[in-house]
């Protein structure tokens, strides 16, 4: 890889040129990773000689600087061997939909973009809506955005599925308790190195005026843009941008998402039918449960991980849960 890095052709394909130089920095990095384990353990080792004989309290220090610095750099190779899947380096579009129960509903899913949203800013990674539909009374019908960051997709993955909260309902003046759904997709955002075939005459190009909160216009022209994969049936729409020609950009990228998408879940299904496998897939089904009462506790029901604490969550603290996830995809594949 390095000698083709050196070749005289080698930036005539600049888009080859770029993966391969990111490969070889990827490699240099793990290569520097084993390094410092090595030398924070052979460090460790020392010191742990010399506290046999005699007790120092900066030794003692020093000990456990280095096998934290050990325990943190191994736990970034075991993350970069759960974050290896084909496209878990690319950005994410995630779609959030509210289930059965109107207003509740839709006040749990503008809650759990809340959630994502102060996730994405403790990460340090980039998000941008792409389109948001409001609820009648409060929360949203549906929201679809994008985030961008290292691992992006790697790490949002682990939110597809159905999510459950229980809780004394806002909305009831008899102060019931109530149990409310919401979905949540997670699709990786493909690039232009991604061949996906789509037909001029497969696409029916629809186009809006763009609305915001409380039905305010944000422009008077018709610049928002729908656009339905009719051999699908996929639809997706834009209304981001103030420019036409850039939503129906962003939209078409989404678009090519969602047909991989299908793709992809095409040649599962079929391997699944080969193997015997049968999944089910319904509201009964969800991945996490939010309760706020009786009791407080946020539970994955795929790793069994556990928080108490569920204004935590709810503020962004999801790490946890997405470890959990990964780590138990890794032992199960």
């Amino acid at each position: 890889m390095q000698k083709d890095a050196l070749s005289k052709k080698f930036w005539d394909d600049r888009v080859r040129a770029q993966k391969v130089t990111q490969q070889i920095a990827e490699i240099t990095d793990i290569i520097d990773t084993f390094e410092s384990i090595n030398t924070s353990l052979e460090n460790a080792e020392i010191a742990i000689e010399i506290l046999e004989s005699e007790e120092d309290k900066n030794i003692d220090a020093g000990l456990k600087e280095n096998l934290e610095k050990a325990e943190e750099a191994l736990s970034s190779l075991e993350e970069r061997a759960m974050l290896g899947g084909k496209y878990d380096d690319y950005p994410a579009v995630v779609t959030i939909h509210p289930g059965a129960g109107g207003t509740e509903s839709a006040d749990w899913a503008e809650m759990l973009f809340r959630m994502y949203s102060r996730w994405i800013e403790k990460k340090g990674f980039s998000s941008r809506i792409i389109d948001r539909q409001s609820g009648e009374e409060a929360g949203i019908k549906s929201i679809t955005f994008t985030v961008s960051g290292k691992k992006v997709f790697g790490l949002l993955k682990s939110e597809k599925g159905v999510h459950r909260l229980v809780r004394i309902s806002p909305f009831d003046s008899s102060k019931r308790r109530h149990t409310s759904f919401a979905s949540v997709d997670v699709i990786p955002l493909v690039e232009d190195d991604i061949n996906i075939k789509i037909n001029r005459e497969d696409l029916k190009i629809e186009t809006f005026r763009s609305s915001g909160a409380g039905g305010q216009h944000v422009n008077v022209t018709d610049s928002a843009v729908r656009i339905t994969h009719i051999p699908t049936g996929i639809v997706v729409q834009c209304q981001d941008e103030r420019s036409q020609i850039l939503n129906r950009q962003t939209a078409m990228q989404v678009l090519r998402s969602k047909v991989l998408e299908l793709e992809e879940e095409k040649k599962q299904e079929e391997i699944d039918r080969l193997r015997g496998e049968k999944k089910e897939i319904g509201w009964g089904n969800q991945i996490r449960s939010y309760v706020m009462m009786p009791y407080q506790l946020v539970k994955d029901h795929r790793s069994d991980v556990e928080i108490g604490n569920v204004q935590a969550v709810l503020d962004g603290d999801i790490d946890p849960f997405i470890r959990g996830f990964l780590e138990k995809k890794l032992t199960t594949e």
